[in-house]
């Protein structure tokens, strides 16, 4: 028993030691002190995000990032305004006090910013190549972006929903998540040119529905409606607010075996109508819905007066569903009648070029439409040739946007309401996970490098997540939305009768 306790307290002496020793050398190597004997480097610095030379609105939340080398214990970080002001950070991560970012990015405005960075590896500090971050003399003019975060499953949901970020902080709130309803599933969300008055989103589920919310007041439409032959998704509001423009899905999924191909999503067939709230009432037109021919995913042009939107000649699915591929069309809307035009015409062919567009979005001011094309289908997230490309309606022209697109797949996007700034999904971070990225656009319609949606803990956030971003958009003012209030209506299946316009 002597000799046991007598082992006992060396293995515990040892211990404190070890303890102690740990404690002593992470003061000695802690994050705290000027870089001393630094060695030059003639390179710019290895970060993530990557924010060297991206171009940036004042509001943005901090440009915090890391050393992209896991190595590397400790950053320093000094920032210079071309205008004036300065800001240091050091530690494991460039963190800035947001306050002091504004202060210095509203006085930059228009102007440039330079970082100068140094970081220890292996206790020798290194002083990299000074890079600039452009200040944008254009506002962003929203509050922030909705969006939905979704696990990249295909058989179950797991946990999801609609979530809202604050653009000028890192605070991220739900809207709505499946938790307030096992096994629901909430997509296509939309509010009125970004306006959350105006508000609307699709559930899927045994419980499905179509929600509006208009000024605060709830109601829940059917989810499938026998005269349209499916559900209302895909929606986009009328510049009015009237009315809202939606597509009639019956969608299928299909999984590939081959590693870059991994889930298809096509359409047995779908129409586009136009659905108004005050009255409930479909607006059906028989150009928009033909029998051999899928139309899919209308806009409305700024100015009310045209209804863009997708299609393509209906395939035999699944066998021949590579030959699924959609032209951009429109059709004129008459809004004081609700009435459409007598023809329709297509404005970009994209299946001339063997290609396939997607995810159109005309620009608020009407000079452009952005839109995704890829080899075939429109479900572009698990395409990773999907590029994004711009339409421009003043000339008929239409470019690949070289400046942002990636190897990955990029998809997903919207506009600010002053068309200055665009936000959009993209997998060229890791190639599996979709992330939310930023570009803004000059006065020739050439964008700026993105950027990453800026993380307090960039890549202890990025690396822990297990969810991919979808369907971003951004908005003016945060989303009021009771979601436990909206849980128990969703259950209830009290549901709203809509009707076909005669």
């Amino acid at each position: 028993m002597i000799r046991k306790s007598i082992g006992l307290r060396g293995r515990m002496n040892g211990i404190v030691m070890g303890i102690l020793f740990t404690f002593h050398f992470s003061l000695f190597t802690s994050c705290t002190s000027t870089p001393t004997d630094v060695v030059m480097q003639d390179t710019l610095p290895d970060i993530y995000p990557d924010y060297v030379g991206v171009t940036i609105p004042a509001e943005i939340a901090p440009l915090n990032f890391n050393g992209a080398d896991d190595g590397i214990d400790c950053i320093d970080v000094v920032v210079k305004g071309s205008k004036g002001g300065e800001l240091h950070a050091q530690g494991d991560v460039a963190d800035f006090d947001i306050d002091d970012w504004h202060q210095l990015t509203l006085q930059n405005k228009g102007g440039e910013l330079t970082f100068t960075v140094c970081m220890r590896q292996d206790a020798q500090w290194k002083q990299y190549k000074d890079f600039k971050v452009y200040v944008s003399p254009y506002a962003i003019d929203e509050w922030g972006l909705t969006y939905r975060r979704i696990a990249p499953g295909y058989e179950v949901f797991s946990k999801m929903g609609l979530y809202q970020r604050d653009l000028s902080t890192f605070d991220e709130y739900p809207i709505i998540e499946n938790t307030q309803v096992p096994g629901m599933c909430v997509n296509c969300h939309s509010a009125h040119q970004t306006d959350p008055s105006r508000f609307v989103f699709h559930v899927r589920g045994d419980h499905g529905a179509t929600m509006f919310q208009i000024d605060g007041q709830r109601e829940w439409l059917k989810a499938s409606n026998e005269q349209l032959g499916g559900s209302m998704v895909y929606p986009y509001w009328h510049p009015s607010g009237k009315y809202c423009a939606f597509s009639t899905n019956q969608t299928r999924q299909g999984f590939h075996v081959v590693p870059n191909e991994r889930i298809e999503v096509f359409d047995l067939s779908s129409d586009v109508f136009v659905y108004d709230p005050a009255t409930h009432e479909i607006i059906k037109d028989s150009l928009l819905s033909t029998k051999d021919w899928s139309e899919n995913s209308p806009v409305f042009s700024p100015d009310g007066k045209t209804l863009y939107y997708m299609t393509c000649h209906q395939q035999d699915y699944p066998m021949h569903y590579k030959d699924e591929q959609y032209n951009l069309c429109k059709i004129a809307f008459n809004p004081e009648a609700g009435t459409y035009g007598e023809r329709v015409d297509t404005i970009f062919n994209a299946v001339a070029m063997g290609k396939s567009l997607t995810w159109p979005r005309p620009s608020y001011d009407g000079k452009y439409i952005l839109f995704t094309l890829m080899d075939y289908g429109y479900f572009s997230i698990w395409h990773e040739e999907s590029e994004q490309w711009l339409l421009d309606l003043s000339t008929g022209e239409a470019r690949e946007l070289k400046e942002i697109n990636s190897p990955k797949a990029d998809s997903y996007h919207n506009w600010t309401t002053n068309s200055r700034w665009i936000v959009f999904t993209s997998r060229r971070d890791d190639g599996l996970y979709s992330r939310l990225y930023l570009a803004s656009i000059d006065d020739k319609g050439r964008f700026s490098k993105p950027f990453m949606l800026p993380q307090r803990h960039p890549k202890e956030y990025y690396d822990e997540s297990v969810y991919s971003f979808n369907t971003p958009d951004f908005t003016k003012a945060k989303v009021e939305f009771d979601a436990h209030e909206a849980g128990r209506e969703i259950s209830s299946d009290k549901r709203a009768e809509v009707k076909v316009r005669p």
